[in-house]
């Protein structure tokens, strides 16, 4: 397993991509892949149809994971 600079309720700043200077916490962390969840960060919009008679469709956000590499740790200091 590789060992990541952030675990599970820390909270981040991403530092490059579209969603650079935004910070959330971290939701999940997948260390096999590298990979992080964050709360508020890369989350994509779905559109869902109706799957029975009579029901409507709708729109659906889903957060993605990025990797570990686009964030940095914040400390007390610089939660402004």
């Amino acid at each position: 397993m590789n060992k990541l600079h952030v675990k599970k309720g820390d909270t981040v700043r991403v530092i490059t991509g579209k969603d650079k200077g935004k910070t959330g916490e971290v939701l999940r962390v997948f260390p096999a892949r590298e990979r992080i969840l964050v709360d508020g960060v890369n989350v994509y919009t779905k559109h869902v149809k109706p799957k029975k008679e009579g029901e409507k469709g709708q729109i659906v956000q889903i957060p993605r994971s990025i990797h570990v590499s686009n964030v940095t740790s914040l400390t007390s200091t610089d939660k402004k």
